[in-house]
């Protein structure tokens, strides 16, 4: 099983990375979290993976941390979440956060998630609250920007996309969460923003 991947990151999109090693580009499945702190493309990447076998498909998932690779395999460990769902969940949230809302079983914060309706995060609470270390930290919440869609504006759209999200909330969320303030915002906090709105 791949454990770990080192090479040259070729592209970088919010769910997906391409790392080439050793003449082989790896299609690389990972969450919003991993992309926020992945370097620009054309330098040297490690990403911890988690190898997932199916039938018919042998799947790469990446992580740059171990906490939240670790984070990952508890979560599919949880019956009825599988790997597309947990990406999705630590997209959804940072790490901190989530655990913090597992622990204290805060189901109305984890059904904010898409794709988690009420049963998935009862079992999610019910199966991983006494699994899981205690969180520091939270997620940050910055100040909006201005008005037209930038790149950075555009990777959330695309995140928001790739989470199940229609275009036209996806768009109208990123609008709002850029709305009434001022200076750039950086690609982690407009999307968890983005992500609050669009329900």
């Amino acid at each position: 099983m791949i454990a770990l991947l080192r090479g040259i990151l070729l592209e970088k999109h919010p769910n997906q990375a391409i790392v080439e090693t050793g003449g082989v580009g790896y299609d690389v499945t990972i969450p919003v979290s991993t992309f926020t702190h992945l370097p620009e493309a054309g330098t040297e990447v490690r990403l911890k993976i988690h190898t997932h076998v199916r039938e018919d498909a042998l799947a790469l998932y990446g992580f740059l941390t171990q906490d939240e690779k670790a984070l990952f395999e508890k979560l599919i460990g949880v019956s009825g979440i599988g790997p597309t769902l947990a990406v999705k969940i630590l997209s959804g949230l940072a790490a901190p956060d989530l655990i913090n809302y597992i622990r204290r079983g805060e189901l109305e914060r984890l059904v904010r998630i898409p794709g988690i309706g009420k049963k998935t995060a009862e079992r999610m609470v019910l199966e991983l609250r006494d699994k899981l270390p205690a969180a520091s930290g939270g997620g940050a919440d910055s100040a909006p920007a201005a008005d037209a869609l930038s790149p950075v504006d555009q990777d959330v759209l695309s995140a928001l996309l790739n989470l199940g999200c229609a275009r036209p909330q996806a768009e109208a969320a990123v609008r709002k969460a850029k709305a009434g303030g001022g200076g750039m915002m950086e690609f982690e906090p407009l999307f968890r923003r983005a992500l609050e709105l669009v329900r």
